[in-house]
């Protein structure tokens, strides 16, 4: 019966700082990975988590257990990215191990945070933290705040709303008009938590890497992200000049007929922006040859998407009288049931090619 102690760097320290790349397998592999670890960073953490698990590994073995110790690394701007690649690491490890239960060892909860991932695909028997000892004194506080503040991972997320909001209440008061920092100040960090509490941050970095990836391989696909990322903002811009401009009507307007508005004015831009990032994704998989696959259903979903968005928003502001008529036909009824019904066939077209197609390489 096979146990397996499974070490835990979910901020990727062991690639990013020690050039070491998970998952890392057996007692000699994982003690020079964290010798290289040690070398590049003598204060990280995670190597007392990797000597933990192997003396974790050394009591196990000493009881005459069958063991093997493991270290799974993450991704260095943690979230989506660094849980999928523990997944997959996890994955490939109980494939090739066949182990049949597990001990966790970790430095800390952010990187237990991963434990319902690791329970999910093996029995769990242990957690066992590694806490490093220090000296309680005023020095050794300064030293911990000062080491933690000097973490990107602390940092970024201390230091970008206070600045956010140092900021912002230099320009009123340059501006002469201090009484407009704490609604900007409010606003400013509301939507900071907002972006963070929503995920959206994880896909803005998934974004970027994404980019940069296109990028260094010499892609198509990253001019057309370019383009996107111009026409979205020219759709953003357009969608809010349409707002502006039902707001200063004479009639009566309400936040949906303004939301309506942004929506008609701004949509086709974006679903513009969608396609060619599909299409760069399709030019550069067609030039290495890979299987294209699904990526031909996506244009079809984007193009109906679009057009119930567009209708949906053109039906809500002619009835409103925030519109004059409709733009293809002057009933309303028949100018609802033939955009959705097109964007029915048009999606119904997309699952039928989707249904059809085999899975795109990885």
């Amino acid at each position: 019966m096979l146990t397996l102690v499974i070490c835990i760097d979910r901020d990727d320290d062991l690639g990013v700082k020690a050039g070491v790349f998970g998952p890392v397998i057996g007692r000699e592999a994982n003690l020079d990975a964290a010798i290289k670890l040690a070398s590049a960073d003598p204060e990280d953490s995670d190597l007392n988590t990797i000597f933990g698990g192997i003396n974790v590994y050394d009591s196990l073995k000493a009881e005459k257990r069958d063991v093997e110790i493991v270290s799974i690394t993450g991704y260095k701007m943690l979230g989506i990215l660094a849980d999928r690649k523990i997944s997959e690491q996890l994955e490939r490890i109980i494939e090739e191990l066949k182990p049949d239960r597990a001990i966790l060892v970790s430095d800390g909860a952010e990187d237990e945070s991963v434990l319902p991932i690791i329970q999910s695909r093996i029995k769990v028997d242990s957690v066992h933290r590694i806490i490093v000892k220090q000296h309680e004194n005023l020095e050794s506080t300064y030293y911990i705040i000062k080491q933690a503040f000097n973490d990107p991972k602390i940092s970024h997320t201390f230091f970008m709303p206070l600045g956010l909001a140092f900021m912002i209440y230099a320009i009123s008061l340059y501006a002469n008009h201090p009484e407009v920092a704490v609604i900007a100040i409010t606003a400013a960090i509301g939507i900071y938590m907002l972006f963070r509490g929503t995920g959206l941050d994880d896909s803005f970095n998934e974004f970027k890497s994404s980019m940069m990836k296109s990028l260094h391989g010499g892609k198509i696909v990253f001019v057309m992200y370019l383009a996107a990322i111009i026409l979205s903002i020219i759709g953003t811009i357009q969608g809010g000049v349409e707002l502006w401009n039902y707001y200063n009507q004479e009639i009566m307007v309400g936040y949906l007929i303004l939301l309506m508005g942004y929506i008609n004015a701004s949509i086709w831009w974006y679903v513009i922006a969608g396609l060619l990032i599909n299409a760069g994704r399709i030019i550069d998989m067609r030039l290495v040859n890979e299987k294209i696959g699904r990526y031909w259903s996506h244009p079809f979903f984007i193009i109906a998407s679009g057009i119930l968005f567009w209708a949906g928003s053109t039906y809500i502001l002619v009835i409103s009288e925030a519109m004059e008529q409709y733009p293809i036909l002057g009933s309303g009824n028949m100018f609802l049931f033939m955009t959705v019904s097109g964007a029915i066939i048009i999606a119904v077209i997309g699952a039928w090619i989707s249904a059809k197609s085999p899975r795109p390489q990885t």
